[in-house]
């Protein structure tokens, strides 16, 4: 391995990669029109018949079956056209000079292209994803991003090339008090240094603040991930990240009811959306709750059970991915108890009772499910 590679980031190498099948992409459609040919590409079929549940990966992914965009058809020559324009646009304008866009930034960029090249977001955002498809890489790697709204706090400091200085420079994720966001630039940056054995991801900004006020990083030796809802796809990228790379087990702190339990699976197996992109999921990550037997169990002050929460707690007993044991146990004891209760109800309690009973308690419950095989 040459010198050059070794001193390559992590932000370097996904850059180059992307780049790379961006640029094949436009020189396969270029030699095309060489040879005086329509030209087409061809991409893996996103409908809901093409997507199974893989056992083996324990995530969503897309099946064998393809389609192919050809600019010799009058009906695929716009999406062509778009989709040649959002290629082009990842690597010269964005990966080319180091720079990030937001998935609205695309829209409006491509008005100075052509006048009205997308009738709005949704179709530009649905031209991303194809292209993510083709080049089997997600958004994120040509530096397209949502908007930011997740954030990191705790033992861990990460490094990252300052585009003011090309010096190498580290930040520590405890230095800011509410946490750092979960940019473009904290989900490619490198891992320096950590004491942390754990992540705890946490489903609302309350209690994310919570556990910063009461020095639970500290406490559980972990590092806090605000999830913000249902997490981001960076923030998803960059749990993974810091399980596969840092080998740090990951748990998911989110409300107690069916959505909440989404949460959880989504960062652990995927969403059928992104059924076309690998490395997005953490399948060894452990739901902790809040749980249904929490809500009994700490007397949590609840609300009923919508028939729109019925009906998704159905759906979930029947989704291959909820048959671990404690997972159907818990989703059962729901469909018994038709309450659901937020993560803030523990403070009914106490402002301190999630990390001083809490939290403490529901680590040793989870080492007896693992003793068991529930888990």
């Amino acid at each position: 391995m040459s010198k050059e590679t070794k001193e390559k980031t992590h932000a370097d190498l996904v850059k180059d990669k992307s780049f790379k099948k961006l640029v094949a992409l436009g020189k396969d459609v270029y030699e095309q029109l060489e040879e005086q040919k329509y030209p087409d590409f061809e991409m893996p079929l996103r409908a809901s018949s093409n997507i199974y549940y893989d056992l083996k990966t324990r995530q969503y992914s897309v099946g064998d079956k393809k389609v192919r965009r050809s600019a010799g058809n009058v009906r695929h020559l716009k999406p062509f056209l778009q989709t040649m324009f959002v290629a082009s646009f990842a690597a010269r304008d964005l990966l080319q000079p180091g720079r990030t866009s937001t998935l609205r930034d695309l829209y409006y960029s491509s008005e100075s292209a052509m006048a009205k090249m997308f009738n709005d977001q949704s179709e530009s955002d649905n031209v991303i994803t194809d292209v993510e498809a083709i080049i089997g890489m997600a958004r994120e790697d040509f530096n397209i991003f949502p908007d930011a709204r997740s954030t990191i706090f705790g033992d861990l400091v990460v490094s990252f090339l300052d585009k003011k200085t090309k010096q190498k420079r580290e930040l520590d994720l405890t230095f800011n008090p509410d946490g750092q966001t979960i940019g473009p630039t904290m989900v490619k940056s490198d891992f320096e240094r950590t004491g942390a054995d754990k992540v705890i991801c946490i489903e609302s900004g309350g209690m994310f603040q919570r556990l910063i006020e009461e020095d639970a990083d500290e406490q559980f030796n972990a590092i806090l991930v605000h999830l913000a809802g249902q997490a981001p796809r960076g923030t998803r990228r960059l749990i993974r990240r810091l399980n596969e790379e840092l080998k740090l087990p990951v748990y998911a702190f989110v409300d107690a009811d069916p959505w909440g339990m989404h949460i959880y699976n989504v960062i652990a197996s995927g969403s059928a959306a992104a059924a076309h992109l690998t490395g997005l999921t953490t399948p060894d990550a452990i739901w902790m709750g809040l749980t249904a037997t929490d809500i009994v169990k700490y007397d949590l002050p609840t609300d009923n059970f919508t028939k729109g929460d019925t009906a998704r707690t159905v759906q979930l007993i029947r989704d291959p991915r909820y048959q671990k044991p404690y997972l159907q146990d818990e989703l059962k004891e729901f469909m018994k108890l038709k309450k659901k209760a937020e993560q803030q109800s523990l403070t009914s309690k106490s402002l301190t009772f999630v990390v001083d009973e809490y939290l403490p308690d529901k680590f040793k419950d989870i080492e007896k499910l693992k003793k068991s095989g529930k888990i």
